[in-house]
């Protein structure tokens, strides 16, 4: 079928999802990141790993939820983000013509749609248990002051390791109600230096713009170490993935269970050319990948525990 979309049109909305939209509401979708739903895949997968190695493999409806939650709370996020950052982004060129930074979009709008998002959010916290409801909200804090870390650390994606990787907790404690489980912890640690190393990676694509605009971020700090510092990261989190892990079911063979995705975190590291933008970006999009094949291991372990 003859493709009649607007070749006029940035190649972000040429994707098919911004392209079926009206044109007045594709701003809006593009403020939310409709177009990149690697976004979300990287939030939703340690919900996934909490819920299956608490043994909730069987809970499809609550997957569910999570994975609507993840979709929503990603979009409200990107816009926040977009909100505080709008001054910035007008100086990156990766950055400039998104819809706040260009003008396209106005910040009334966008705080509207920020809540309209939050909204539908609320309405999945109103479906977890009690104890999955305060774990999810105390995540709040550090989701509202994480724009502002590029500015004063040269550690931001330590940060974003923190807030992406709660869902880790939130499936846990949403399966068994307890929030102080070992296991649950060392997955959630592990899942933080995971978060680190992949968005290490994505910096890498912004490392002279971000230098321009006095942006901090782990890649220019580690800067020709960086490969280094992301294969530390990585084994930082399989460690603690094999201790959380161990901890569920002790016998050294479930641990075999880590062999895919530790082989996918080498084949990352091993052929990562730090010096390409688009290399860049290929391996921080494979970690959707490697989140299915982490999902794996805690349905294997958590199902046979």
């Amino acid at each position: 079928m003859e493709d009649t979309r607007d070749p006029s049109l940035p190649d972000t909305e040429r994707h098919l999802l911004i392209w079926a939209l009206p044109a007045a509401a594709r701003p809006y979708a593009l403020l939310a990141r409709f177009d990149r739903p690697i976004g979300w895949w990287l939030l939703f997968w340690p919900c996934v790993w909490g819920v299956a190695l608490a043994g909730g493999a069987g809970q499809w409806l609550l997957l569910l939820w999570l994975l609507l939650g993840a979709v929503v709370m990603r979009a409200a996020g990107c816009v926040y983000n977009d909100i505080v950052d709008r001054d910035l982004d007008r100086n990156i060129a990766r950055t400039r013509d998104r819809p706040l930074a260009s003008g396209r979009v106005s910040l009334k709008a966008a705080w509207a749609w920020l809540v309209a998002l939050s909204l539908v959010g609320l309405v999945v916290l109103l479906q977890l248990r009690l104890e999955a409801q305060i774990v999810a909200l105390a995540s709040l804090a550090l989701v509202a002051a994480y724009p502002f870390m590029k500015r004063i650390t040269w550690w931001p994606q330590a940060w974003l390791g923190l807030v992406f990787s709660w869902g880790a907790l939130v499936g846990w404690v949403a399966v068994t109600g307890d929030w102080r489980a070992p296991p649950m912890a060392w997955l959630y640690v592990g899942a933080v230096f995971w978060v680190v190393g992949y968005d290490t990676i994505y910096a890498l694509q912004d490392i002279e713009d971000d230098a321009l605009a006095g942006i901090r971020s782990s890649a220019r700090r580690l800067g020709p170490h960086a490969r280094l510092g992301v294969a530390l990261l990585y084994a930082a989190a399989l460690g603690c993935w094999c201790l959380g892990l161990w901890q569920v079911r002790p016998q050294w063979f479930a641990l075999l269970a880590l062999a895919p995705m530790a082989l996918h975190l080498l084949w990352q590291v091993a052929t990562l050319d730090a010096t390409s933008p688009e290399d860049a970006l290929a391996k921080f999009r494979s970690n959707r990948e490697a989140g299915l094949l982490m999902a794996l291991a805690c349905f294997v372990v958590g199902s046979t525990a």
